[in-house]
């Protein structure tokens, strides 16, 4: 499973701070793999709409998230945006966000 990631926008966003990632679960230790990939798969991620969420007020403020998944033959992009209502995208979402910071 091929998984890139990127976020945009949000109260003091700094471009350089949230650099785009890519992940190939395949070169992932077994546990860490199937946990993300238990993650996509909760989430339903391949079933989801291209955009999820939507500007309301203060919407400018809100951070988007694009998620982009290529996994045997399938491949999906999701646009979320803040606030995320599904518990589960929402974990797959905070998976990625920590992965994109690195190791604390």
């Amino acid at each position: 499973m091929r998984i890139q990631f990127q976020t945009e926008g949000g109260i003091a966003h700094f471009p350089g701070l949230s650099q785009p990632i890519t992940i190939d679960t395949s070169s992932l230790a077994p546990a860490e793999s199937a946990a993300l990939e238990d993650l996509v798969r909760a989430a339903r991620f391949f079933t989801r709409p291209a955009q999820i969420g939507g500007s309301g007020p203060g919407a400018a403020d809100y951070r988007t998230y694009t998620i982009s998944i290529e996994n045997a033959g399938l491949s999906h992009t999701i646009r979320a945006i803040e606030p995320v209502g599904d518990p589960s995208l929402q974990a797959l979402i905070d998976a990625l966000l920590a992965r994109q910071r690195g190791p604390a």
